[in-house]
């Protein structure tokens, strides 16, 4: 899980910062000038996960871990409550539903490995 959300993370996080109109635009979506800049910070933060998330994914089973596991779980059950309340108000097109996507498979791993799996 870690693994996937670096790649998700490194992918948005990259297009959030560094080009925010031209990924918003493949949402159907058009940024003013304040929404460039909270896509930038939202990019910047996306990339700071990666790094966590990259770092921690071979670390042994530690609190520390689970952690990173819960705050996980709950960016990951937020980003898809906010996702489905986006796709339902029907801003932006179809493209958001891999969004919901992949909040539902990082919902749906993160909670496994922190409720459903026993500690190793």
């Amino acid at each position: 899980m870690f693994i996937f959300a670096a790649a998700a993370g490194l992918i948005f996080g990259l297009g959030f910062l560094l080009i925010p109109n031209q990924t918003m635009s493949m949402y159907g979506v058009e940024l003013n000038d304040a929404g460039q800049w909270i896509a930038r910070y939202l990019g910047a933060t996306f990339l700071g996960l990666t790094v966590l998330n990259w770092l921690v994914r071979n670390a042994p089973a530690s609190d520390t871990r689970r952690a990173v596991v819960l705050g996980d779980f709950v960016l990951s059950a937020l980003g898809l409550v906010v996702a489905v309340w986006d796709r339902i108000a029907g801003s932006g097109n179809a493209l958001v539903w891999l969004t919901v996507a992949i909040y539902l498979v990082l919902t749906a791993g993160f909670g496994y490995f922190q409720f459903m799996k026993p500690a190793a």
